[in-house]
């Protein structure tokens, strides 16, 4: 079957819902653990620091395992890793239900659950999807890692249910048998390979200076792009953890309840999947760097507000714009790599900027729980999440503007790549 039947075709699309399912399934692997936080503190008797380790394991492992995954999908196809992920995912919440020990919980939660689980259904279906779209590839990539948001609006209130009525152990090893009845037949649907891609387009350049696009993009060199972005990546996320990764905590200290906390998760979510869908829209149309810009002026703007206001209310409406915000910050980092890189290094060069995004959730799960034991508040980690921010949002600056000072189009072409630029670069 020819590239022109098979890119955007039905399949394409109904290969995008299948995706958008597997990452919602697997996106259980980063939520349910910010749920069980307070019990977990409560159970095995450590301080609030300690019993985030379990998360920032599982986000360093979801981090490094989407390398590897990356790796096994631009080698053997994408089905591979995700039923490696599904068993790995169900046998990880299986063993962390059975845990007797903080290692043993967090050993579970960062080896199964996030290097070897949740990793297989994140840069690998990232990938995998933006190479069966090219004209509409900025909404199908928001379509697709959707599903790491509506997991985030749906597993906290069902792991919240089944937490309230039969202990954190029942609920997770009814969560890890869920898992494997449900992806094993999905992962099957994924065993097509992707159609070949053309060659990455020349940029115009002046006789004396023609360059391939991708060999120094933005007037950089690869690698140097590469680190840029996953600086940026680790920055705006360790800002993105604060909420939520401890908003139910943080409801648990105001005395709202564990259940109003899972609510505003839930909300916040929720709200990021009507916000990776627009975002995904106007990608489409300005490209992937100024909608992360926009992304994570949003987010710091959100993030302010957490700071005077501390009612429910309030709470719940901060929780919401929050999600609003920055629910497109993660897919434009999809979309700028494949702007500006080749096709066929999509598995590693996504997997590694994914994973740079989730370290800074590890790193900023860990760090505002450490800030909270040293200040007793969650003031500072606010504000700590605002400083991160502010480092994204000057390298993203820089960024656009090395773009324009070589009169680099922003916005995409019909085929989905970077326009031409007239000037050296």
């Amino acid at each position: 079957m020819s590239p022109a039947t098979t890119t955007e075709s039905p399949y394409a699309w109904w290969r995008l819902v299948v995706s958008l399912l597997l990452m919602t399934l697997g996106g259980v692997g980063m939520y349910s653990v910010t749920v069980v936080l307070p019990r977990i503190q409560a159970d095995f008797g450590v301080d609030r620091g300690a019993a985030s380790l379990p998360y920032t394991l599982t986000m360093v492992g979801f981090g490094v395992g989407g390398i590897l995954m990356g790796k096994l999908s631009d080698r053997f196809g994408v089905m591979v890793p995700v039923l490696g992920g599904a068993v790995g995912l169900g046998l990880g919440f299986i063993a962390a239900g059975a845990a007797t020990t903080l290692w043993q919980f967090s050993l579970a939660q960062g080896l199964l659950i996030g290097l070897l689980g949740t990793s297989a259904t994140f840069a690998p279906l990232v990938a995998d999807t933006s190479r069966w779209f090219d004209r509409r590839r900025g909404i199908a990539l928001a379509i697709c890692m959707s599903g790491n948001y509506v997991a985030g609006a749906i597993w906290p209130p069902v792991t919240q249910h089944f937490i309230d009525h039969g202990g954190w152990r029942e609920a997770y090893t009814f969560i890890g048998v869920f898992c494997l009845l449900t992806m094993l037949p999905l992962a099957l649907v994924l065993r097509r390979r992707p159609p070949p891609e053309a060659a990455p387009v020349p940029v115009a350049a002046p006789a004396s200076a023609t360059v391939v696009q991708g060999d120094r993009p933005l007037g950089l060199s690869p690698g140097t792009l590469q680190a840029l972005l996953c600086v940026a990546g680790v920055s705006c996320c360790v800002a993105m953890s604060m909420p939520q990764v401890h908003i139910v905590a943080y409801c648990t200290d105001l005395g709202f309840g564990a259940a109003r906390g899972a609510e505003m998760l839930s909300v916040m979510l929720g709200m990021g999947v009507a916000s990776r869908l627009i975002s995904g829209w106007i990608s489409d149309r300005i490209g992937g760097l100024r909608t992360l810009l926009l992304g994570s002026v949003l987010q710091g703007v959100a993030l302010l507000m957490f700071l005077p206001f501390d009612g429910l209310v309030p709470l719940y409406l901060i929780s919401g714009l929050f999600g609003l915000f920055q629910g497109g910050i993660v897919p434009s980092y999809a979309l700028i790599v494949r702007e500006h890189f080749a096709p066929m290094q999509a598995g590693v060069r996504v997997g590694t900027v994914l994973m740079a995004t989730l370290l800074g959730m590890a790193l900023g799960g860990w760090m505002s729980g450490a800030i909270f034991d040293l200040t007793g508040s969650y003031q500072a980690a606010f504000l700590n999440g605002i400083g991160f921010n502010l480092l994204n949002v000057s390298i993203v600056f820089f960024l656009l503007r090395r773009a324009r000072a070589r009169g680099i189009g922003l916005g995409r072409s019909s085929q989905g790549m970077v326009n031409t630029v007239s000037t050296p670069v």
